[in-house]
C-alpha cells in the first residue's frame, strides 16, 4: 500500500506530524534568536565596496555560507530538534532535503544526540550527502524524477513515531530563517539601517525568505523584499504573478540544486504572497559568473543556489535605487567539479 500524499492527509493528521501549523510572528524569530545562540555562528554583516561602487548604491552581504556546515538551514534546524520534547527527541527526527536541510539536521541531531534520517534525491551533491553521513545520520535515496520524497517521508513516519521536520513547512524552521534578517538588522550602521530600500535573498520553498519577512515587516517596514530564484525553478516568480501557488515542471533542471523545490511551500507562501515586493529570476550562467565574482572579489566560495541573489544583483535585475541593501549569500556547498566550471 502506498503512503497517502501530504494534500490527502486530513488537516489534524497533518496538524499532529510537523507540530501545530501555525503562522509564526516576530515574536517567534527573538526566541529562536535566544534558543539557537549556543549552537550556531553568529556571520557577520560585510560592506562591499567594489559592488557598492559598481551598482551606485551602499551593497552589504550577509554570508551564511560561512555558517557551520556552510548554509543557513542550520539555524533551523536546531531550532525544530530544541523544540521537541525529550520523548520526541527519543524517537528521532526524519527530514527530507536537496541537501543543505539534511546537512542541517544531521548536525544538529548529532550535536543534542537525536538519531536523524535524511530523505535525499539520488543525484544530491556528494559532499552534502557525505557529511549528513559522517554525522551519523541514516540517508534514504530517491529519484526526483520517479517518487516523492514526501511520501517517502509519510512511509517512514508510518513506520516509526520519529517527527517530521520539513524545510518550510514547519513554524520554528521558519522563525530560525528568520534570525538571518534579524542579525543583518541589528548589525547595519544606523544610517544604512534608515535607508535600507533593498533585502534580497535565495528562494527555494520560501522558508528563508519568509522567516527574514517576518524580522524586516518589524524592525524596518519600508524594505522592499525580493525573492530570487534560478530560472528553470520560478515557482514564486510565477505565484506571486498568479496569486495562486505555482508547481514546476518534473523535467526542469538547473545547477542551483539547494533551490529545487517543486512548488513554495504553504506555510512561507502564506507570508511571502503578502510581504514580497518582488521575485526575479537568474540563469545558469549568471549563477556561474557570480560564483567566480565571490570568489575573485569577495574571497567566498558560494555555492549555485546561495549565489542566485548576487548573480542577480550582478545582472543588474534589483531595485536598488541609489539606497542601501542586504543581499543574502546562502550557501557554501558545492562540489569541486562545478565550482572547476565557475572558475573556468
Amino acid at each position: 500500500m502506498n503512503a497517502p500524499s501530504l494534500a490527502e492527509l486530513p488537516s489534524s493528521i497533518q496538524h499532529e506530524l510537523f507540530g501545530v501549523m501555525r503562522v509564526p510572528t516576530f515574536a517567534d524569530v527573538e526566541l529562536a534568536a535566544e534558543r539557537i545562540a549556543p549552537y550556531i555562528r553568529r556571520t557577520p554583516l560585510l560592506f562591499s565596496r567594489s559592488l557598492s561602487e559598481r551598482t551606485g548604491a551602499r551593497i552589504w552581504l550577509k554570508p551564511e555560507c560561512l555558517q557551520i556546515t556552510g548554509s543557513f538551514k542550520l539555524r533551523g534546524a536546531f531550532n525544530a530538534i530544541l523544540s521537541l520534547s525529550q520523548a520526541q527527541r527519543q524517537n528521532g527526527v526524519i527530514a527530507y532535503s536537496t541537501g543543505n536541510h539534511g546537512q542541517a539536521i544531521a548536525w544538529a541531531a548529532a550535536t543534542l544526540g537525536v538519531q536523524a534520517t535524511i530523505v535525499m534525491p539520488a543525484d544530491a551533491p556528494k559532499n552534502k550527502v557525505k557529511k549528513a553521513l559522517e554525522q551519523g545520520a541514516k540517508v534514504v535515496h530517491y529519484d526526483r524524477m520517479t517518487q516523492s520524497r514526501e511520501e517517502i517521508g509519510m512511509q517512514l513516519l508510518a513506520e516509526t513515531d520519529a517527527t517530521l521536520i520539513p524545510p518550510g513547512d514547519f513554524p520554528e524552521v521558519l522563525a530560525a530563517q528568520g534570525t538571518v534578517a534579524l542579525e543583518a538588522l541589528q548589525d547595519l550602521p544606523a544610517d544604512d539601517l534608515a535607508q535600507l530600500g533593498l533585502f534580497a535573498a535565495p528562494c527555494g520553498g520560501g522558508g528563508m525568505m519568509a522567516g527574514c519577512n517576518l524580522s524586516l515587516a518589524a524592525l524596518s517596514p519600508q524594505t522592499r523584499c525580493v525573492a530570487v530564484e534560478p530560472a528553470a525553478f520560478d515557482d514564486t516568480v510565477r505565484s506571486l504573478a498568479s496569486g495562486t501557488r505555482q508547481s514546476n515542471p518534473q523535467s526542469a533542471d538547473s545547477i542551483c540544486d539547494a533551490l529545487q523545490a517543486v512548488t513554495p511551500a504553504e506555510l512561507p507562501y502564506a507570508i511571502n504572497g503578502l510581504r514580497l515586493s518582488q521575485a526575479v529570476s537568474v540563469s545558469d550562467a549568471e549563477v556561474l559568473a557570480a560564483m567566480r565574482f565571490a570568489i575573485e572579489d569577495l574571497r567566498l566560495v558560494v555555492e549555485p543556489g546561495g549565489a542566485v541573489a548576487l548573480a542577480a544583483l550582478l545582472a543588474g535585475k534589483l531595485p536598488l535605487e541609489g539606497q542601501s541593501a542586504v543581499v543574502v549569500l546562502s550557501g557554501a556547498n558545492v562540489d569541486l567539479p562545478l565550482l572547476s566550471q565557475a572558475l573556468a
